[in-house]
């Protein structure tokens, strides 16, 4: 689970792991949280500023920040994002009506300096829904491949059921271990 995922994150004791976790509101951040943090996922409300998930074993830390994604809140993204080291961003893929509007907060992020050369995860989320894009088209739609300052992946997943939350773990940690090399 998650805590094998944060062993392989960090090789020594002493390190953090800072990571941001954004979206618009309903996206499945909060959900996302709970599921990497093997917390009950049946009811969750709506983030109204952050959350913040550490977990610690055998000495490694991981700080989850889950900051709300209204529209009144999204303005206040940029003061969070201050050392991180990898973005989390989450999209509601069966949202159509909203792809435009996530692209363009993405977009606006990828562009601010304290996240430049940041690793970017993309989570398609509620691919669980009929109505849900493929991850490939979101991407193709979010024009990721023109992210040439970093390293990017967009993993399908579903929060609820907790279906390909661990690939996209997985991809962290290579991350991680590769900016240690």
């Amino acid at each position: 689970g998650l805590l094998s995922v944060i062993q392989r994150l960090k090789g020594s004791p002493e390190q953090e792991l800072r990571i941001v976790l954004l979206g618009l509101d309903n996206a499945g951040k909060t959900t996302l949280l709970k599921r990497l943090a093997s917390e009950e996922v049946s009811t969750i409300t709506p983030t109204q500023g952050f959350n913040i998930k550490c977990v610690q074993s055998h000495g490694l830390k991981l700080n989850v920040w889950d900051i709300g994604g209204q529209r009144s809140i999204r303005p206040y993204w940029k003061k969070y994002l201050g050392s991180t080291d990898l973005l989390i961003y989450v999209i509601d893929s069966a949202d159509q009506k909203r792809f435009e509007e996530t692209g363009q907060e993405l977009a606006e992020l990828t562009e601010d300096e304290s996240l430049t050369g940041v690793p970017l995860l993309v989570f398609a989320n509620k691919q669980d829904l009929v109505t849900a894009a493929p991850a490939a088209e979101i991407a193709e739609g979010l024009s990721l491949h023109t992210y040439r300052d970093r390293e990017w992946q967009i993993q399908a997943c579903s929060a609820l059921s907790g279906e390909g939350v661990q690939d996209g773990m997985n991809w962290i940690s290579s991350q991680i271990m590769n900016r240690k090399k």
